[in-house]
């Protein structure tokens, strides 16, 4: 075969498209596609893993051992984070102010659910009406228009109910007893929840039936908790009422140190306030309440609509009471009151 004779034949090759170098060229080019629909499919079966938007009024530390509960009750209903499921987490430290700027985040993200605890849920509310809410909270949430009613919530909001507004008046009647002699009581409260002056109204007509003083004190910084303790001896008061409160909360080994060292005995809304040291807590149990939203948060992911899941109340109110700081203080505690306790710490 000539010179020309090989170029002919490889030409050949070449038209029929036998070549082996194009074989190569077009399984090179084949593998390229692949790799590159690889990750696009892998990028949107990411996507289309549940995200859910988890805002809280506090800070992550503080309400560690909840979040995890909350986890629980998404694993009750077989979500597991990281597997399944995206929690999109968002913190306001403290500072009520940011909750609208937090929600409209979660909301511009386009998340599945909004779980939002304490003055956050009102925040999500005012900024969607349409994605799913499930809230646990108080008086504040449950007095808007954002609630239909309890059984049957209506709408893009539903949770759990803390009862802040309606034991806060109980809590004064218990540290009453605790301390009979006491003729002033001091409520603190923090002036930036919305329901604080409708709770405040309601723990001072109940003084009046007992002929108890109660005078106000307000919080909502580290430092004005401190001067607030500070005030009580000026203000003569025996015994103090700390509101339900998700920043007094997070501050809650701020305060029962305050209260040991100002020699002051102080009620609480949840047991891990007794359990760093405080007087007495009577309330829901807060781990279980924090995991009936995990739960709600999955029922809705599986279908639930938020409209037709009603708003629940605690099953159980704890009463939770600590001898050795009762002991520290000079306290008696009355038998009936031990007696009623779900838990007596010694």
């Amino acid at each position: 075969m000539t010179a020309r004779d090989d170029c002919s034949a490889d030409h050949n090759v070449l038209e029929g498209g036998r070549h082996p170098h194009m074989r190569r060229r077009g399984f090179l080019t084949a593998l390229g596609s692949a790799a590159v629909a690889w990750p696009m499919t892998a990028l949107a079966q990411q996507k289309a893993m549940p995200v859910i938007g988890f805002l809280n009024s506090t800070s992550p530390g503080s309400v560690a051992p909840f979040v995890i509960a909350f986890r629980q009750g998404l694993s009750d209903n077989g979500y597991v984070e990281g597997q399944n499921l995206t929690i999109e987490y968002r913190w306001a430290e403290g500072r009520y102010d940011r909750l609208p700027a937090l929600a409209a985040d979660l909301i511009g993200r386009k998340v599945d659910v909004i779980a939002a605890m304490g003055p956050g849920a009102l925040a999500a509310k005012s900024g969607t009406s349409t994605i799913p809410i499930v809230f646990l909270g108080g008086g504040d949430v449950l007095g808007t228009e954002a609630i239909g009613s309890i059984g049957r919530p209506g709408g893009n909001v539903t949770g759990m109910s803390i009862m802040t507004t309606e034991l806060d008046p109980k809590r004064l009647d218990l540290l009453a007893d605790l301390v009979p002699q006491a003729r002033v009581i001091a409520l603190l409260t923090n002036p930036t929840r919305t329901n604080a002056e409708s709770m405040t109204q309601e723990v001072q007509e109940g003084a009046r039936t007992k002929g108890v003083q109660v005078p106000i004190l307000k919080a909502a910084t580290e430092g004005e908790i401190d001067a607030a303790f500070a005030a009580v001896g000026q203000l003569h008061a025996s015994a103090l009422v700390v509101a339900a409160d998700p920043f007094f909360t997070s501050k809650r080994e701020q305060l029962v140190a305050l209260a040991a060292r100002f020699a002051i005995p102080a009620i609480y809304q949840w047991r891990e306030f007794v359990l760093a040291g405080g007087l007495v807590s009577y309330g829901p149990n807060l781990p279980r309440m924090y995991r009936e939203i995990g739960a709600y948060v999955g029922k809705i992911l599986n279908g639930a609509k938020p409209a037709e899941l009603p708003i629940e109340q605690p099953p159980i109110l704890e009463l939770v009471i600590n001898l050795k700081t009762a002991s520290a203080l000079g306290l008696t505690v009355p038998q009936y009151l031990l007696a009623r306790a779900d838990e007596v710490i010694e």
